[in-house]
């Protein structure tokens, strides 16, 4: 039974990252513009964001060190600091979007304004942080976030297309003209499912529960496999559903309240409910991992006492970087920025951001004077550097793809 609780960190951190609300909507507008054919581009965000968090919980596990501890010992300060600055300006952007996207999931519930609903998420954001011990922040939030096992039932319930999703595992783009437009939601998905916030919160999550080599590198493997694995498979089944309702009617699901509509014309009132409460924890669980990701960073990076298991007197630094950036979150938002548009900028520039903390990682994984018997065996170093060219590619390629097709307006 504990074997199977401790899976609860890699579920939450796999929803968070897969099925935010940036992965709703893009998730939602592949299938509704592109069927299945970007379905590819999810597995291989999903086997880089396995290795990737195998690789940074079993050094936290091995060393006793988070992310960014190690990041600043192995590279330098100067270099440090660089990534710390990149990957701060990346969690505010997320948690921004998160926070917001769980103000209109609640708008889309209960009708109210939408400020008054930004009031109300971070409150509960924080409340829940607050009082929730760490292990039930993982349960509530992370299984919570099944509830989104309701698209998989209504994309069942439409009869897919199992001859072209399997053709939709290997990219080759057919029926489009629009390429560029096409390469943009295959990194955002990629992009999407790698956001570094995800591992710094899921290796610094392994530390602050005491994980040894002798007893969780193997529930380590587990997690990172099953949890991101559930994340996988909930954004495919977001785009089936889109790909089998949305492209015929040539709707384009590009809201949160239009990607609920699919299990609602389905499953009636009830699925609408299930979508938009799934919703909420998945996206509140993004914004809980994005506010702690941020407050661990700078944390570990600068040597303050640090943890959810430590009271807020044990760390005020930690307490008071968590609560900062939710303040800070909470005022744009209240300028009425569009928390979609921030969600996309953040996926974008995250995968810009992301080999600076990718390759200090993977050189200490694999560095036998480092990590001993539990360096990256063959299978682990050739994962490990394929990766890292792919994110390189996809790094470069990013921005100039956002650029020349206007957010993927074309």
């Amino acid at each position: 039974m504990n074997k199977i609780v401790g899976v609860a960190l890699g579920v939450l951190a796999a929803i968070g990252g897969f099925v935010d609300i940036g992965d709703l909507v893009f998730s939602s507008e592949a299938g509704g513009k592109f069927g299945y054919q970007l379905i590819w581009a999810i597995v291989l965000g999903a086997i880089g964001i396995a290795v990737y968090a195998e690789m940074c919980g079993r050094v936290a596990t091995v060393t006793k060190r988070p992310v960014f501890d190690v990041i600043r010992e192995r590279m330098g300060f100067e270099f440090g600091l660089g990534t710390l600055i990149a990957s701060q300006l990346v969690n505010v952007m997320t948690l921004i979007a998160e926070v917001g996207g769980v103000a209109l999931v609640l708008q889309l519930l209960a009708g109210l304004d939408y400020r008054l609903l930004v009031v109300m998420a971070v409150l509960v954001l924080v409340i829940s942080i607050w009082l929730l011990p760490f292990e039930w922040i993982e349960r509530v939030y992370g299984f919570g976030g099944l509830l989104l096992i309701v698209f998989a039932v209504a994309a069942l319930h439409l009869g897919p297309d199992w001859h072209r999703m399997a053709n939709g595992l290997v990219p080759h783009p057919q029926g489009t003209t629009n390429y560029l437009v096409l390469a943009y939601f295959a990194v955002g998905l990629f992009a999407s499912s790698m956001m570094p916030y995800e591992v710094f919160f899921y290796s610094s999550g392994a530390v602050e529960e005491g994980w040894t080599p002798e007893s969780e590198l193997t529930l380590n493997k587990i997690t990172a496999i099953f949890g991101f694995g559930v994340g996988a498979f909930l954004s495919i089944s977001i785009i089936v559903m889109s790909a089998e309702y949305f492209l015929p009617q040539g709707i384009d699901p590009n809201t949160l309240g239009t990607a609920a509509l699919g299990p609602q014309a389905i499953l009636g009132e009830t699925g609408l409910l299930l979508a938009l409460l799934g919703m909420f924890f998945a996206v509140g669980g993004a914004a809980i991992d994005s506010s702690f990701a941020a407050a661990y960073n700078l944390a570990q990076f600068f040597g303050w006492d640090w943890g959810k298991y430590r009271r807020p007197r044990g760390a005020p630094r930690f307490t008071l970087t968590w609560i900062v950036v939710f303040g800070l979150a909470f005022l744009i938002l209240m300028t009425g920025v569009n928390p979609l548009y921030v969600t996309e900028f953040a996926v974008i520039f995250s995968v810009v951001a992301m080999p600076l903390t990718y390759l200090p990682l993977l050189l200490v994984a694999r560095d036998k004077g480092y990590m001993g018997q539990y360096a990256n065996g063959r299978l682990g170093n050739v994962l490990g550097w394929l990766y890292f060219g792919i994110i390189l590619l996809v790094a470069l390629s990013a921005v100039p793809l956002m650029t020349l097709t206007n957010l993927g307006q074309g």
